[in-house]
């Protein structure tokens, strides 16, 4: 089993000692620190009272070695879509019931852009390039060489080129050749 109590915590945007005083009772955050790293066992009882103050169902706090979990491999930040140094797991959203076979991936706005607000989850069906024309004018990430991103509305395929235009204000056409795949936004999550 692989605990997630840590990309759960940061995906909240909870400190360590936000979690131990959430906690039932409270604890420490050192205490919190240990079970997420696993220099302490994680009993039920802790499961329930770390998943109580996380405000999610304690089985989402552990997920067996065989089960790929959908990353966030992508932050929108002023300068436009950029990589993460490591993709980390994404909590997915239980509404979001996958296509069999279909890989999830989930977009980190960081900045506002367009309609998106900062905290918001951007969460993508990976399709194959040859299905571009079925997606114009839907919101996608594209890989791009280097291990940088773009992201936009669809507007354009031409060949093995698809055009974007990103979602802030009086930004420009970014144009990628032969994409490896397209991740077509399939929900927003935003926080309340």
């Amino acid at each position: 089993m692989i605990n997630r109590i840590r990309d759960i915590r940061k995906q909240k945007g909870m400190t360590l000692a936000e979690v131990a005083a959430a906690c039932e009772p409270p604890t420490t955050a050192q205490t919190i620190g240990r079970l997420e790293t696993g220099m302490r066992n994680l009993s039920l009882v802790w499961m329930n009272r770390i998943a109580s103050a996380l405000g999610v169902d304690p089985e989402l706090l552990v997920k067996g070695e065989e089960a790929e979990a959908p990353k966030v491999v992508a932050r929108l930040a002023e300068g436009g879509a950029e990589a993460l140094p490591s993709p980390r797991d994404a909590i997915l959203p239980a509404e979001l019931g996958a296509k069999k076979g279909a890989t999830l991936l989930c977009l980190a706005v960081e900045t506002p852009q367009g309609e998106y607000r900062a905290g918001d989850q951007l969460w993508l069906r990976q399709v194959p390039p040859a299905d571009a024309a079925k997606i114009i004018n839907r919101d996608v990430l594209v890989p791009r060489s280097g291990g940088r991103f773009a992201f936009g509305r669809l507007i354009d395929r031409q060949g093995s080129m698809v055009g974007l235009l990103p979602p802030g204000a009086g930004q420009r056409q970014i144009v990628v050749d032969k994409p490896a795949w397209l991740a077509v936004a399939e929900m927003l999550v935003r926080k309340l």
